[in-house]
């Protein structure tokens, strides 16, 4: 059982506190109460007492209530606040709701009490609800983000130094520390030994680079053995090596120490300290580890082409492992290419990106819509706020306006509670609204409102409630022509419309298959931990021939099968490999739907007609299952009785 209700009343007449307590008495509610009359007792017992209910009345003789209230907000703002009060006017009543007051019922309708009471407590823990979902979204989203940037770090930093000042940058304002480091066990010696060094007050004597610190006994040899992370929340309590003695002399109260793992095996550690006692959490911890972990391939790597204690100032060009992932020259995150096409159209994200226009993107399946959505929206004053994702067509029909826009209580059978729909957990953020073109005709209604006005109400309420969200929406369908016939509302058509953006199919900008080619087989090389070291030329040929229906997902598919079934160092795309066809003069070329009505023939066949699932025909192509049926239905691709 919890606690019960604790209620803090400011009343000076006990008779009428009394008449209060027998109401919530005889509603079996459960709760302790406390009576103040004064100022003093009253903030005295705001912080004290941890009320979660305040009943007030507004006229005391040497307190004001509208001050009370105002005190009360201060102090805890989510506390609901209920003002019980003899004499009440109605503008009176609605100044105090607006300066934050939850209700007001009057002294001689104590009947009122009880409902409003229930009503407020429940407002109360859906507000915190909400503000709890809202943030774990906020550290869900930064978790991705400080995996992205990390991730940016690791390909553009060669050497051990530079790549723990790139991490030190990204975690410094996600994980404050005074200090950060990274150790690497020598096992000829059998020490860790410090590498690398960040921090805004580095060590005057223990714990610089190069320093060696001895696996027994030590705080990072026990996480380097027990391949487990560290905390320490006050090393003036907590200390038991020997090593934390030198610390904590330099200043270090606090710390996390994580080991860098690589395919099972301990490389060493990665470690920050602060000078404040309590500093790190566990959740500090575990996005640490997800850190080390991501660095941890990097370091196997350089640890496998490089002597440690010689780093070179760059790694062969034609190492293919340690090659610097290709940015285009906006650096967006994951968004690999060079060709004139693509930067055309980068350009203009970064144009869109600064204002709040709606932002339609169109292209086929695999071209990218979410990676620019994302771009977009962290290139724009939003960047802070959340990005919140909606696929129109995995959504069940009867359920679309309930996601977007919540429901209330009972507004269908299941709806057993309030919930916030993706509309307001974008607010003051980006939402992004893929295959937007699958949105029923219905939706699209109030989607075209929220666009115009920004206000909406939930399924099963009346409450209006306003949200400043920018939409980016995307769609692999043409919705001019849906438009003409009807299944697309052209209002809303030209409100998303405002500024469009096409991707280029991968078949349009070829120059930038070697790119793409390139980076999935480092990166599903290091995955997979196979060293691949040439790309033969006849593998390249053959994926410059292709048409790529499935675009840069299928390409990105294709490598990774690729690179599942090489056994050396040269790239090997199996039966997979395609042979171009010699096009003898005069013989016609096929079309792109032929190509394309061919391919996914010959991948239903090696799968035996199967669509969906691992083994599916869906899965090989990059595509979702429902894109691939609907091709198959376009094309009239059938199977043979």
């Amino acid at each position: 059982m919890g606690r019960e209700l604790h209620i803090l009343m400011l009343e000076d007449v006990e008779t009428d506190a009394d008449l209060v307590e027998r109401e919530l008495r005889k509603a079996n509610i459960s709760f302790v109460a406390k009576r103040v009359t004064a100022k003093e007792a009253f903030l005295k017992e705001l912080e004290e007492f941890g009320p979660d209910l305040i009943l007030a009345d507004y006229s005391l003789p040497a307190f004001d209530g509208v001050v009370a209230l105002a005190m009360a907000r201060e102090t805890c703002p989510d506390v609901p606040f209920v003002f019980v009060s003899g004499v009440m006017g109605e503008e009176l009543a609605i100044e105090t709701l607006k300066r934050g007051a939850t209700d007001y019922i009057l002294k001689h309708r104590l009947s009122c009490l009880v409902p409003a009471v229930r009503r407020a407590l429940d407002e109360a823990r859906e507000r915190i609800d909400r503000k709890r979902a809202e943030e774990a979204l906020r550290r869900s989203e930064e978790r991705h983000r400080v995996r992205l940037e990390i991730n940016n770090a690791i390909v553009t930093n060669l050497n051990l130094e530079t790549l723990l000042d790139a991490i030190g940058r990204v975690l410094l304002p996600i994980i404050p520390f005074e200090r950060a480091t990274l150790t690497i066990h020598e096992p000829e010696k059998d020490i860790l030994r410090v590498f690398a060094l960040e921090g805004p007050s580095p060590p005057e004597h223990f714990g610089g680079i190069g320093t060696e610190v001895p696996r027994q006994g030590s705080h990072v040899g026990w996480v380097f053995d027990h391949k487990k992370a560290l905390l320490r929340h006050d090393l003036e309590q907590e200390r038991q090596f020997p090593v934390e003695e030198r610390l904590l002399a330099e200043g270090i109260r606090s710390y996390i120490v994580v080991p860098l793992l690589a395919k099972g095996k301990a490389l060493g550690t990665v470690n920050v300290g602060s000078q404040a006692v309590g500093r790190y959490s566990e959740e500090d911890a575990a996005l640490l580890q997800d850190v080390a972990n991501q660095v941890a391939l990097a370091i196997e790597n350089m640890l496998a082409y490089e002597e440690i204690r010689g780093l070179k100032a760059r790694l062969e060009e034609e190492n293919l492992y340690l090659q610097e992932e290709i940015k285009t020259d906006y650096n967006f995150e994951e968004i690999i290419g060079e060709s004139r096409t693509l930067k055309k159209m980068l350009r203009a994200v970064e144009t869109v990106a600064k204002t709040d226009t709606s932002v339609l993107l169109m292209g086929e399946t695999g071209t990218g819509k979410e990676l620019i959505a994302r771009a977009i929206h962290h290139l724009s004053p939003r960047k802070h706020r959340t990005l919140v994702k909606v696929n129109c067509a995995a959504l069940p029909a009867g359920l679309i306006e309930s996601e977007l826009f919540g429901h209330e209580k009972g507004a269908f059978t299941g709806a057993l509670s309030r919930k916030i729909g993706r509309f307001e957990l974008a607010d003051g953020g980006s939402i992004f609204l893929d295959e937007i073109g699958d949105l029923p005709l219905e939706s699209q209604v109030k989607l075209l409102r929220v666009l115009q006005e920004g206000e909406f109400e939930r399924v099963g309420g009346s409450p209006t409630i306003r949200v400043d969200v920018r939409v980016i929406a995307a769609t692999n369908r043409d919705l001019e022509k849906d438009v003409h016939e009807g299944r697309f509302r052209p209002d809303l058509y030209y409100r998303l419309n405002v500024f469009p953006i096409r991707l280029p199919a991968l078949r349009e900008r070829p120059e930038d298959i070697p790119l793409l080619t390139t980076h999935f087989v480092m990166k599903y090389g290091a995955k997979l931990g196979k060293r691949i070291e040439t790309i033969p030329q006849k593998a390249m040929h053959a994926l410059l021939a292709y048409p790529w229906p499935g675009n840069v997902r299928e390409l990105e598919n294709v490598i990774e099968r690729a690179v599942i079934l090489t056994e050396g160092g040269r790239l090997e795309l199996g039966e997979w490999l395609l042979k171009p066809a010699v096009i003898s003069r005069g013989e016609r070329l096929a079309t792109l739907e032929e190509l394309e009505r061919e391919h996914i023939l010959r991948t239903l066949e090696l799968t035996g007609w199967r669509v969906s699932g691992e083994q599916g025909a869906a899965k090989l192509l990059g595509l979702r299952p429902t894109t691939l049926e609907a091709r198959m239905k376009k094309l009239g691709v059938k199977r043979k009785q």
